[in-house]
């Protein structure tokens, strides 16, 4: 069923305005999900901040065009059924998402994606970015490291000081 022009008009606008607010688009092919499972991931992409969205390429190729720094990326790869992933507070959430969602269902697969600057990155560069731990888990990791050598004083210390009150016992 052929939506009408209005329609066509506002989910146009609808993803220019998700392109410009995104810090990174990545997309799928998703054919052979069932509902279920794109319920499931709808469900992913919201406890990660993603918006998901199924939207003909012609519609996306037409709102990159609006988009300043997008209107000169190369959208040759957006064919077929895809399903685009935009994240507005994180560059790898998007490919994440898809990502974590394609290795429990081999029916998809990842295409490519970009960035707000404008960098078009391929299926492989995609899939690299998707195994990427998180913002928050390399936070995380970094303050650790970090802490590490405090840990080790205060564990050193109060090992010493064990042994020194068993000494004097």
């Amino acid at each position: 069923m052929a939506i009408s022009r209005d329609k066509k008009q506002a989910l146009v606008a609808e993803i220019e305005q998700l392109l410009k607010n995104s810090k990174a688009v990545a997309s799928a092919t998703f054919a052979g999900i069932t509902v279920k499972d794109m319920q499931e991931l709808r469900k992913l992409a919201r406890e990660n901040n993603v918006t998901v969205k199924v939207v003909k390429n012609r519609l996306v190729k037409v709102a990159m065009k609006s988009v300043d720094h997008l209107k000169d990326v190369d959208a040759s790869v957006l064919h077929g059924q895809l399903i685009y992933a935009f994240s507005s507070e994180d560059e790898v959430a998007a490919a994440q998402v898809l990502g974590k969602f394609a290795k429990e269902n081999t029916q998809m697969e990842l295409v490519g994606a970009f960035m707000s600057d404008g960098t078009v990155m391929d299926a492989a560069t995609v899939k690299t970015l998707a195994e990427l731990p998180s913002k928050d888990q390399l936070i995380g990791q970094i303050v650790e490291t970090l802490l590490s050598p405090l840990h080790g004083i205060t564990g050193g210390l109060t090992n010493e000081d064990l042994e020194f009150r068993k000494a004097t016992n």
